[in-house]
């Protein structure tokens, strides 16, 4: 399909954060072909961030969840509220709404049709499903990464050059006051900065925190390192949003000696300029990796029963820790800080990647 003159798109990609940053370079390349195009994109408040300032988008529009809703929100008012982004994004007159989510996604086309799309690109099961007007066959090539399985829409549109990288842009004042912040709290020490990300949404992925605060005196001792202990914040017990608040406590209460500074991530943004002013980063799979992945930082990510070829940093310097028993409990202390140190000692802007 070639669309003539400025084509308007609308992105539609309506999950995680991590599965956002990993439609960024399908975005990059549809930019790269049509760059007169309006490109929007359509996702929820809860990603909404990871597109924040990226040059290849025109504008974003971000509905609330009901499940994601505030305390101070209503139903009502959401439902209010995403009546009034379907009117906008209807003045935009959209030419192509592509549903950017690997899978015959009929949610993600009830909004499309909402968005007055003229038409709709995305994955079908079988010929004609649902209602697509461009439909990619769901089954494809075994063994892809979720940027290849989502690439797989380019093919439609006439885009044949591979995936780019993924794209993320910090915000330059939660940037800049971050630096400040770090500088302040480290003075004089020099080290390498890491960054420990002890959150992951499943539970199967979710490290010990014993074991993080053993890690963080290690690379204090071993590398002078200054660590920036990141989380999810919130309460444990907190149903919608499960933050790691008394954990991210724990481990800072047994990483005494360390050089440590927590940094809670109260917003999306501030996890992002967290990740940016680091050299190297520690983390489950999870949307923190693939921030680390689009931002070119090296890292060390643990894997659990996730499948690291689908989900592996996409295009980064990175050690991938799993073990055959797909327990993230059975990766220890010593192997993580030994793939910290494989890490330190290689030239930066190497892309190679490896698994142990």
């Amino acid at each position: 399909m070639s669309l003539q003159g400025s084509p308007r798109y609308l992105i539609i990609r309506r999950d995680n954060i991590g599965d956002l940053v990993c439609t960024t370079p399908f975005i990059a390349a549809l930019r790269n072909r049509h760059p007169h195009a309006y490109i929007g994109a359509l996702v929820n408040s809860y990603n909404r961030e990871v597109l924040s300032g990226n040059p290849d988008i025109d504008e974003v529009f971000a509905y609330t969840k009901v499940k994601h809703r505030g305390p101070n929100q209503n139903l009502l008012g959401v439902l209010i509220g995403r009546l009034q982004m379907f009117r906008h994004i209807r003045r935009a007159s959209i030419d192509l709404a592509i549903l950017a989510t690997p899978g015959f996604q009929p949610r993600s086309l009830r909004l499309a049709r909402l968005a007055g799309a003229k038409r709709v690109l995305g994955f079908v099961n079988r010929e004609g499903d649902g209602g697509i007007d461009l439909g990619v066959p769901s089954a494809g090539p075994q063994g892809l990464h979720e940027v290849e399985e989502v690439f797989r829409l380019a093919s439609a549109l006439g885009l044949d050059e591979s995936p780019p990288r993924m794209k993320i842009v910090p915000d330059p004042r939660m940037k800049g006051d971050l630096d400040l912040k770090i500088a302040s709290h480290f003075g004089a020490r020099r080290g390498p900065l890491i960054a420990v990300h002890i959150s992951a949404r499943k539970a199967s992925q979710r490290w010990p925190g014993e074991r993080f605060a053993a890690l963080m005196k290690q690379l204090s001792s071993a590398f002078d390192a200054r660590v920036l202990l990141l989380w999810s914040p919130g309460m444990a017990s907190n149903t919608l949003h499960p933050g790691d608040d008394e954990k991210a406590q724990a481990v800072a209460e047994a990483s005494d000696g360390a050089t440590v500074l927590a940094l809670p991530t109260l917003q999306l943004g501030d996890l992002i300029a967290a990740v940016a002013a680091c050299d190297l980063m520690i983390c489950a799979d999870g949307g923190a990796m693939h921030i680390a992945a689009a931002l070119t930082k090296p890292l060390v990510c643990l894997f659990g029963d996730s499948a690291a070829t689908r989900w592996h940093p996409w295009k980064s310097h990175y050690e991938l820790l799993q073990r055959d028993s797909k327990k993230v409990d059975d990766i220890s202390v010593e192997q993580v800080f030994s793939a910290v140190g494989r890490l330190l000692k290689t030239r930066p802007g190497n892309e190679l990647g490896s698994s142990t």
